[in-house]
């Protein structure tokens, strides 16, 4: 039975990295009593993949997990046995059941959204502090030209490529309380197995343009959710590939 589960990951928990996340999980699962298959062979693994995992310090309500079980209690049952074993900062949110020969959900995922604000205690530059002149920026940095090029950095080299294509929606939200009153953004992007964007690199680009300092730490990226795209061409969350268990 293949189950997908879909929780948040917030507060301290951000400054869990993935692999270490992911012995958590192997922990919590085994406590929770979650009746969960194992690999075969000298060392048995728990038969368990995670979709599209975040970045140290980002936060999110939309993580996914993948297992696979022998047998499986209610999705509201089974959600609330491994929250009595989560620590603060990890939650549970969605538990479903998919079809025997659904693909596993890093392998189907095609894009994520995010909102990205200024921390309270960060310097906001100047530049980004006022919401009109915020947007007119974008709107000369993204939405008006043809191609936006970016010098994307790995490894071992670097390459320039046009974000455009993988950007799906990128814009301004206005100041509000939980913004601590600054401009924040909206960015939709391309999060495929082959073709991706990450939404730091696209606000290191548009910093650079506006004549603002990129300061990472000053800037709280919030996963929103992840998709992907059904044979209909629909875009849908990957909790929405299941059904709940009653």
């Amino acid at each position: 039975m293949k189950i997908r589960m879909k929780f948040r990951k917030y507060g301290s928990m951000k400054f869990i990295g993935h692999l270490d996340l992911m012995r958590f999980f192997q922990k919590a699962i085994r406590m929770s009593g979650i009746d969960i298959c194992y690999s075969e062979g000298f060392s048995p693994h728990q038969m368990m993949s995670f979709a599209a995992p975040l970045g140290v310090g980002l936060t999110s309500d939309g993580e996914y997990l993948d297992l696979e079980v022998h047998t499986s209690q209610s999705s509201r049952e089974a959600a609330a046995a491994l929250n009595a074993v989560m620590p603060q900062g990890i939650e549970i949110t969605g538990y479903v059941q998919l079809a025997e020969h659904a693909k596993a959900a890093m392998a189907v995922v095609s894009a994520a959204d995010y909102e990205v604000w200024f921390k309270q205690e960060a310097d906001v530059p100047e530049t980004m502090r006022d919401f009109a002149r915020v947007n007119g920026l974008l709107q000369e940095f993204f939405h008006k030209p043809q191609q936006v090029l970016v010098t994307k950095k790995t490894k071992k080299s670097e390459k320039v490529m046009d974000i455009k294509p993988l950007v799906y929606d990128f814009r301004v939200l206005e100041p509000q309380e939980r913004f601590f009153q600054n401009p924040a953004f909206y960015l939709d992007v391309c999060t495929g197995s082959t073709d991706n964007v990450k939404p730091e690199l696209v606000l290191e680009a548009f910093f650079g343009f506006a004549g603002a300092e990129y300061d990472p730490y000053a800037l709280q990226i919030h996963r929103r959710d992840v998709y992907f795209t059904d044979a209909d061409g629909e875009r849908k969350t990957l909790l929405q590939a299941g059904a709940e268990i009653p």
